[in-house]
Formats: C-alpha cells, sequence, structure tokens
C-alpha cells in the first residue's frame, strides 16, 4: 500500500502532483472509497456529509475522481463481506476523513477493513488529519474524545512514525508548536508535525515529506 498522509487534504499543487505520481495515472481515471467514519464522534452526520459532498475544507472528494463510493466502516460488520471487499480490491484509492482517530482505529478493526489492507500492493491511502493519524503504530488518548469500549490505543501500524496535524492553524490553538513538542515527548519512536499544506508519503517504505508549508520532524 502507498500512503499520502496529510493534515487537511489535498490542499495544493505539490500534494496533487505526489498523489497523481502516486496513482500512476491522473485522478479524472481513477476509482475512489471514501470513508467519513472518524467524523461521526465530533461533528456527527452533517460532519460525514461535509467530507462525502466535498464541503469540509479538506478537499478529498471534490477533485475529479472517475468514480467514488462510499465505505461506511460501522456498516460493514452488518453486510456479508463479499459484497464489499472485492471493491476494496480493485479501488485505487481509499479516501480516509478525519475526525476522531481512536474512533476511526477501533472502527478499522471491527469492520474486517484492517484485515484487507496488507493485501493492497498499488491502492493509495489518503489521509486528511485522523485519517492520517491512524496508519500510526498507536494513539495517545489525548488526541481523541472517545474513549473505547475496549480501552485499546492501538492503531493501524502501517508506518512507524507518529502524525501531528494541523499544525500552527489559528483556529486550532491545541495544535501549535508547543501541542506538538508535548506530542513528541510522548512518543516512542519519530513523529512529524505538519501544517495544512503539507503531506508525508510513503511508498515501498521511502518516506518523503511534500510542502507549501512547514512541518518539524520529532526524531
Amino acid at each position: 500500500m502507498k500512503l499520502l498522509l496529510t493534515s487537511a487534504g489535498i490542499k495544493n499543487t505539490s500534494i496533487a502532483n505526489a498523489l497523481v505520481e502516486m496513482l500512476g495515472k491522473p485522478i479524472a481515471e481513477a476509482s475512489a472509497l471514501v470513508i467519513p467514519t472518524a467524523a461521526y464522534p465530533a461533528g456527527g452526520p452533517a460532519a460525514a456529509w461535509r467530507i462525502v459532498s466535498g464541503r469540509a475544507m479538506s478537499p478529498l472528494c471534490e477533485i475529479g475522481w472517475k468514480s467514488l463510493g462510499l465505505l461506511e466502516l460501522t456498516a460493514l460488520p452488518s453486510i456479508d463481506a463479499a459484497q464489499w471487499i472485492p471493491l476494496v480490491r480493485e479501488t485505487d484509492a481509499l479516501l480516509v476523513g478525519g475526525g476522531d482517530p481512536l474512533y476511526l482505529a477501533y472502527w478499522l478493526q471491527q469492520s474486517g477493513v484492517a484485515d484487507v489492507l496488507p493485501s493492497l500492493q498499488d491502492t493509495v491511502w489518503v489521509g486528511v488529519s485522523a485519517g492520517s493519524l491512524v496508519a500510526a503504530p498507536h494513539l495517545g488518548q489525548d488526541l481523541s474524545d472517545w474513549q473505547s469500549p475496549t480501552g485499546s490505543v492501538e492503531a493501524l501500524g502501517l508506518v512507524d512514525f507518529g502524525i501531528f496535524p494541523h499544525l500552527d492553524n489559528p483556529d486550532m490553538p491545541e495544535f501549535g508548536l508547543a501541542g506538538a513538542e508535548r506530542w513528541a515527548a510522548a512518543l516512542d519512536g519519530p513523529g512529524y508535525a505538519i501544517d495544512d499544506q503539507t503531506a508525508v508519503t510513503v511508498v515501498d517504505g521511502e518516506i518523503a515529506v511534500v510542502s507549501e508549508g512547514h512541518w518539524k520532524l520529532f526524531d
């Protein structure tokens, strides 16, 4: 799997170009499935609708995909896996919206999607905020308002580093540099603090930063 881990979606030309390179084709020729599940704990159905409809201020669904489907994690345990696993395996990109990272990690595991991810060799995971955070080995409770019924803070472990999003966003004072430094102090590995104009890419184990803004590596 290829990873495009963003703070706020496809915000600029540099990030868009990185996505096209990872897809190996123009966006207009690529298929995608959007996962809005993380939005529910904080913003409810309206927040999920904004992600799907392209009105979430984090460009994701509205950038011109050839086809776009909805993959709602909370629905998957109640339907036959044969109805959705082939679609996940065939799509070019998984668009994973923002919201509560612990809630998202929990439902990725409960739905069975986490079990399918290792088989997706060419799929591009496009994360926004929480959708990027869950790629890490685990999550801190301080970045989540939701309590897992299992008490777990485990994430997907797709990468061996953490992501701190929205660095220095004036509308999110808790994501300033001081907050990033406190977050980094609790890590047991490296971490990237990225602003809304930055993304971290991972292709064949190679990590790169794509940015028209600013970021900081805590190593």
